[in-house]
């Protein structure tokens, strides 16, 4: 634990220092309550107060003082830097500075220096067609929305990764710092390369209170605090006061001190003198809550108490805030910070780093303007050769594991690969060829056999799916490209995380000064069909459901049914920009169905008709057969076999989907069929068994505006299962060749009848299975081993 003494400032660097930081203090408090009269020109009255007050004042004073100190130390080193706010609502401080700075009039022009620019400025905080009071994308400098507490220090590391002379100052607010995912963040500093990555500081602001209770980090003694950060691997410095001038001086020289310790250990990374595990400075900051705000309001303690959280005064409510609300304004002394006609003072303007040094400015926060496009492999390299479809085998993901190798090697500063500690299970550890897993911490004579651990690794693992998802937003936001891959079960633990970039994406497309970023892939793999030996406990495909919700502007979904098709999606994905992309896709062994010229052509188009699996002979079907997903595909093809077996005359027509966003109308969906085209496929009468690889009721939320849709018969996932063998685990759910035959015997007309000597034949072959399974433990080889019998073939 290291506290250095205050001794750096110069009295005149800390008066102009301090004025900067009220400057921003006047601009966050001034968002939160004013529409007109900016400057207090005039006595302040209600008309001039917004009727609704939205907004939170107790983190501002914390985040802007950090930033008015960092804005000195960037001017002095020449840092290349940017801020990541942590703590809830921390929208003012960023948005006071960017305007403070100029960033904010060169990008809204309306709202920049001036008396009306700053009106506006203040007005549409909080405010209706205005901005939000996280940092959203509207906000210069924001690459961080911190809409969900919790992600704020996995976004400063993402960030920092191949940005070797970058440094990400994060604020860790103390109500965010009690949550599981910021709580697992603190160790990546173990993944960090001083050698090749930038640095992070983080600043823990412990102002004491969460919306209405105390936080736990404010409240621990002081040596257990200091204790934890250790544990974690930081040097702590602690910063602590309610004495501005004091704190001033303390921060300065401890913002100094940190920067340092950094400049130590990268150096001496770098020139080759560095072993060990860095143990990089962190800075723990306790202020009061809302300090400098009201200290009293009605006879409660406000300032240092939870009562400073949002709005401390409503004279709305009580006229006697409104006198009140003026005097903690006007306290800032705002006619010395400002012009008369609305600009900063030049003595203030003058504190601010210039262009790109400018926080608010810095291209990494808009990481569109630093992306560069991959290299990408010809996929035709890395093909399954495919002579007859539905004869052989390979497990999917592996020739993906190949592709991804070869993007590393040919993207060595630019391109990562996520995934808690999973890659070699799902089949993809040929990536390993090309980069071992980061790992900066001790590594013992027992670990080379096998765990690729490698110092400056690029194959990203830790066993959270929170902090790997955080790690590749914040890389992807700043400028790069990478994967995730995690099992299907428990991508789940991401569901909010997911909705998170999803809403900053889909805001981002309406800001004209974004640039486009690289989408977020995800490989969801060891799937639901496939997680007979772990039960029902990995058994989920829930997590399609969730990406539906979010805005078909952002979001993809493929089912590719074999290994060419993945690689096929896998490129296109890598390939997109401003896209949440997810593709589903199992490791074990399955049939291979197209070459790869015939598989980029079905992926292009989405959805297709399989001729060769097909019976209808261009005429129209008496049966549609769909599917989506590798089990339902393969169980579709052989319920297709079987109906052709036994009702040789049946059209049926086979359709696979890979684009699951096909299905939905072009009018919900960019992606989306014209009515014409989905009734050519899928007719607009005739009965459709849809195979599918999750929840049965996505694809009536899909297609329920279709012409057909009563006659579509959807077989999914119905939380049926455990540890049973591939087979039995479709026969619990009904998505197995028997039970779709027993479906179009009850739907097809004529069939109904004709068909009952097939419909018992079925229903024994599903109880054979189930004993068999149960008595051995294992398919029968004629199910497990079964094989595409080509068009005229028998089942």
């Amino acid at each position: 634990m290291s506290t250095p003494s205050p001794n750096i400032l110069s009295d005149d660097e800390l008066v102009l220092l301090d004025r900067y930081w009220r400057a921003s203090l006047y601009l966050c408090a001034g968002m939160l309550y004013l529409r007109e009269n900016p400057l207090l020109h005039e006595p302040l009255r209600l008309e001039h107060i917004k009727h609704r007050l939205l907004g939170h004042w107790g983190s501002d004073p914390g985040q802007t003082l950090v930033w008015t100190h960092m804005n000195r130390l960037i001017r002095a080193r020449d840092l290349d830097a940017i801020f990541v706010s942590g703590p809830g609502h921390g929208a003012p401080s960023v948005l006071a500075h960017a305007w403070l700075e100029g960033r904010y009039g060169e990008l809204y022009a309306d709202k920049g220096p001036g008396l009306d620019g700053l009106r506006r400025f203040f007005k549409e905080f909080s405010f209706p067609g205005g901005v939000g009071s996280h940092c959203t994308p509207e906000t210069p400098g924001s690459l961080h929305e911190g809409g969900e507490l919790g992600y704020s220090l996995s976004h400063a590391y993402g960030a920092a990764f191949d940005h070797p002379d970058l440094l990400v100052v994060c604020m860790v607010g103390d109500g965010e710092a009690e949550t599981g995912p910021l709580a697992t963040a603190w160790h990546s500093n173990k993944f960090l390369d001083p050698a090749r990555d930038g640095a992070v500081l983080p600043v823990l602001h412990l102002n004491g209170y969460k919306i209405a209770n105390p936080t736990v980090l404010a409240r621990i003694p002081h040596d257990q605090l200091a204790d934890l950060m250790r544990g974690y691997g930081y040097e702590p410095f602690f910063v602590e006061g309610d004495e501005p001038q004091r704190v001033h001086r303390l921060l300065a020289t401890t913002l100094e001190t940190a920067l340092d310790r950094i400049a130590d250990i990268q150096r001496r990374a770098r020139t080759g003198s560095f072993e060990g595990l860095p143990t990089w400075p962190m800075i723990v900051l306790r202020t009061p809550k809302g300090w400098t705000g009201p200290k009293e309001v009605d006879g409660h303690r406000v300032e240092g108490t939870w009562r400073a959280h949002q709005i401390p005064l409503d004279p709305h409510k009580d006229t006697a805030h409104l006198r009140q609300l003026e005097q903690w304004l006007r306290s800032y002394r705002p006619e010395t910070l400002f012009t008369a006609d609305g600009q900063l003072v030049p003595e203030l303007a003058a504190l601010a780093p210039s262009g790109h040094r400018r926080m608010s400015a810095n291209p990494v926060a808009n990481g569109g303007l630093l992306r560069r496009a991959l290299l990408r492999p010809d996929i035709r390299e890395y093909a399954v050769a495919v002579t007859e479809p539905g004869t052989a085998t390979e497990e999917n993901t592996r020739p993906t594991g190949r592709l991804l190798r070869d993007v590393m090697r040919a993207n060595p500063d630019r391109f990562r690969f996520f995934c808690p500690d999973e890659t070699a299970s799902n089949r993809l550890d040929d990536i390993y060829q090309a980069s071992g897993k980061a790992w900066m911490a001790e590594t013992l004579p027992e670990d080379a056999d096998g765990t690729h651990l490698e110092r400056g690794g690029r194959v990203m693992e830790i066993l959270s799916e929170h902090t790997l998802e955080g790690w590749l937003e914040g890389y992807l936001l700043s400028g790069r490209h990478g994967l995730l891959a995690s099992y299907e079960a428990f991508i789940h633990v991401i569901d909010s995380m997911f909705n998170q970039h999803a809403k900053w994406l889909e805001k981002a497309l309406d800001v004209p000064w974004r640039a486009s970023v690289s989408s977020l892939n995800i490989l969801v793999t060891s799937t639901v069909w496939r997680q007979d030996h772990n039960g029902f406990s990995h058994q989920d495909p829930g997590f399609l459901d969730v990406v539906t919700n979010k805005s078909p502007r952002v979001t993809r979904i493929y089912l590719p049914p074999d290994a060419n098709c993945l690689l096929s999606v896998v490129d296109h994905c890598l390939d997109s920009t401003d896209k949440i992309n997810v593709i589903v896709a199992d490791k074990q062994r399955h049939l291979q169905y197209l070459t790869i010229e015939e598989a980029a052509d079905h992926c292009t188009k989405g959805i297709g008709i399989w001729d060769w699996a097909s019976s209808d002979d261009g005429a129209e079907p008496d049966l549609v057969m769909a599917c989506a997903g590798d089990v339902p595909t393969m169980e579709a093809l052989a319920a297709t076999a079987l109906l052709r077996e036994h009702f040789p005359a049946l059209k049926v027509r086979f359709v696979n989907v890979v684009d699951l966003f096909r299905l939905q109308p072009e009018s919900e969906h960019v992606h989306g069929l014209s009515d014409a085209e989905f009734d050519s496929l899928f007719t607009r009468d005739k009965p459709v068994i849809f195979n599918f690889h999750g929840y049965p009721w996505l694809i009536h939320k899909l297609l329920y505006r279709r012409h057909n849709s009563r006659n579509v018969h959807v077989r999914g996932y119905k939380e049926q299962g455990n540890i049973n063998t591939p087979m039995d685990l479709a026969i619990r759910n009904q998505i197995d060749r028997f039970d779709l035959v027993i479906d179009a015997i009850d739907r097809v007309p004529g069939l109904l009848v004709a068909g009952a000597h097939v419909r018992d034949r079925m229903k024994d072959a599903i109880l054979a299975c189930q004993r068999f399974a149960c008595s051995e433990g294992y398919d029968q080889p004629e199910y497990a081993d079964w094989r595409w019998p080509g068009r005229t073939g028998a089942a």
